[in-house]
């Protein structure tokens, strides 16, 4: 028996069909209030529907390409707004960026949860990442001295995670502000 042949880098014209197939699903999928014909989301990315299947055999599996992009940006997000904002505000616009994710989300909702039932999106390696975001955030204000020091990430998450899984989204915008408002107060350092 003879040992499996390496796997070959995709060419550059595979590599920009995935990657238009990605984009355009990520522009329907958040658009979208029900189910995204994948034949659409192929002919808006120009490239047949076999193309589209030879990249993702399914369409859970475009979900999931879709998921983990949109995760890279958010959680990748983290150290851009650092850049540009005092850390109690790049906290609050994190959130801002978390909250646009978790919207988009709610048009994948069931091939997301097929997904995650059957373990092909860890859900664990997920908080991980969101909260390492969190994270690496709320250093930089009890370096600063604008967040309170010591406050576990981890407790952030869950409190970030709360706000969405109590509200419905776009309906409870408003009430979402606010409450994402209140968990940045919590955070802040209170002799500042």
């Amino acid at each position: 028996m003879s040992p499996p042949e390496p796997e070959r880098p995709a060419r550059s014209d595979a590599r920009r069909n995935r990657e238009k197939l990605v984009a355009v699903a990520r522009a329907a999928f958040a658009a979208a209030d029900g189910t995204v014909a994948l034949e659409a989301v192929a002919r808006e990315a120009g490239v047949g529907i076999g193309t589209l299947y030879r990249h993702f055999p399914t369409r859970e599996a475009l979900v999931e390409a879709v998921y983990a992009a949109e995760l890279d940006d958010v959680t990748a997000s983290a150290p851009a707004l650092l850049a540009e904002l005092p850390p109690e505000a790049a906290l609050r616009a994190w959130m801002d960026r978390y909250a646009k994710f978790v919207e988009t989300k709610r048009g994948m909702a069931d091939s997301l949860r097929a997904s995650l039932a059957s373990g092909r999106i860890a859900t664990p390696t997920t908080r991980r990442r969101i909260t390492e975001a969190i994270g690496a955030i709320l250093d930089a204000g009890a370096r600063a001295g604008t967040l309170r020091a010591g406050v576990d990430p981890e407790d952030v998450t869950l409190m970030v995670l709360g706000v969405f899984l109590s509200t419905s989204g776009g309906q409870d915008a408003e009430r979402i502000g606010r409450m994402l408002d209140l968990i940045v107060d919590a955070v802040r350092d209170p002799g500042r």
